[in-house]
């Protein structure tokens, strides 16, 4: 493994990896038992994950970065209590060191926090929190297998307020099945009259393996349909803009520049980053790895002083490339164009599907529509 660059932004992703209720849709490494046996419980995750942070500073080293970002995924992180989430943030501070006004941000569930679990979570250095409220109508939670009750998304967000949150970010998914056009406007306005500094807005995708994927293929539930999601899309797009909010990646809206999700940008500007978790994966200098997934797999490993990855890669010229143009292409910042030749950037501006700004090539709103098709045709 790599010692992180220098002047290239750091970060660390904490995974954790316990939910109250698994849902429907949901692919993502999670687990819904308390104890999952070899030590792989919520009550000793902290404690590993302490240790792999020690782990990383001690591969890292001589020469640590500064961490800018820290973000808490999972997963439902408050799930675990305050004190082990601050335990986890403050190990990372000893062994590597926040950087002055450093972004740490923790995912949660509307129905997973306490005005004192939030209180604390601040108090331990935690000032930005986003919330996964997914929509504002019960049948649609229903069909997404969602149990918080919606009116304690606005409940939750005063609570981050007045525990002194700066930043708050609303999750919300469309296109679940049995949505209307309707629906999806009821559960903008919602978040909107919530007054978040940042929304993400996610078209439900149907992943092979989950229980909606069996839904659908048994016919059970209707798939997501496109002209249904391009509407959806358009009709948020138009109303975040509206409230103030702009998009600067495809599924993402910020109030301003300060609001924007700068751990996520890490990953779409291919910085660097450490993983902490099962599961978790690391990019650092070009170097990815990614740890072992199960909790108790996990647990063993750290316990006896191992490495938890379980695997890696190291990327070469023509794969970071790739990389860059798959992922700059969705920033509002946009893509250079001397990673695509010009013939091809000359098609995408004829169609209406992209813009030229300066050196960089912009997506239209058009072009965020069509986005995979975009893609696949710049590499």
């Amino acid at each position: 493994m790599p010692a992180a660059p220098s002047g290239v932004p750091f970060g660390f992703y904490v995974h954790v990896p316990f939910c109250a209720v698994r849902c429907g849709y949901c692919d993502f490494n999670t687990y819904t038992a308390t104890e999952l046996g070899g030590g792989g419980s919520q009550a000793a995750y902290a404690g590993h994950a302490v240790a792999e942070v020690a782990m990383a500073a001690s591969v890292l080293g001589p020469d640590l970065p500064s961490v800018e970002t820290v973000f808490f995924g999972g997963g439902t992180p408050t799930l675990l209590v305050a004190d082990d989430l601050n335990r986890i943030l403050a190990a990372i501070d000893t062994e590597l060191g926040l950087a002055p006004g450093a972004e740490v941000t923790t995912e949660a569930n509307p129905d997973s926090v306490t005005p004192e679990s939030l209180a604390a979570l601040r108090a331990g250095g935690f000032n930005r929190i986003s919330f996964g409220m997914q929509s504002a109508v019960p049948h649609v939670l229903q069909v997404l297998e969602r149990t918080h009750d919606p009116a304690r998304v606005a409940q939750a967000v005063g609570w981050a307020r007045e525990a002194g949150f700066a930043q708050v970010s609303l999750d919300l998914i469309y296109g679940t099945p049995g949505e209307s056009l309707s629906d999806w406007q009821a559960s903008v306005d919602a978040a909107l009259a919530c007054e978040p500094d940042h929304v993400s807005a996610y078209s439900l995708i149907v992943e092979d393996g989950t229980r909606l994927a069996r839904q659908v293929r048994t016919g059970v539930i209707p798939a997501p349909d496109d002209d249904d999601l391009a509407d959806k899309y358009v009709l948020a797009d138009d109303a975040f803009s509206a409230a103030g909010l702009e998009w600067y990646e495809v599924s993402n809206w910020a109030r301003d520049e300060q609001a924007r999700c700068g751990h996520n940008e890490l990953y779409w500007t291919s910085a660097s980053w450490w993983g902490i978790g099962p599961g978790a994966h690391s990019h650092v200098a070009g170097e990815r790895w990614w740890n072992v997934k199960h909790p108790s797999a996990y647990a063993a490993r750290i316990t006896a002083g191992e490495s938890p990855a379980q695997d890696g890669e190291v990327l070469d010229e023509q794969t970071r490339a790739m990389e860059r143009v798959l992922l700059e292409i969705r920033l509002r910042d946009g893509l250079p164009l001397s990673l695509v030749s010009a013939a091809l950037v000359d098609g995408i501006v004829s169609r209406g599907l992209a813009e030229r700004e300066g050196d960089r090539l912009v997506l239209t709103r058009r072009g965020r529509l069509l986005g995979d098709a975009v893609v696949r045709e710049l590499v």
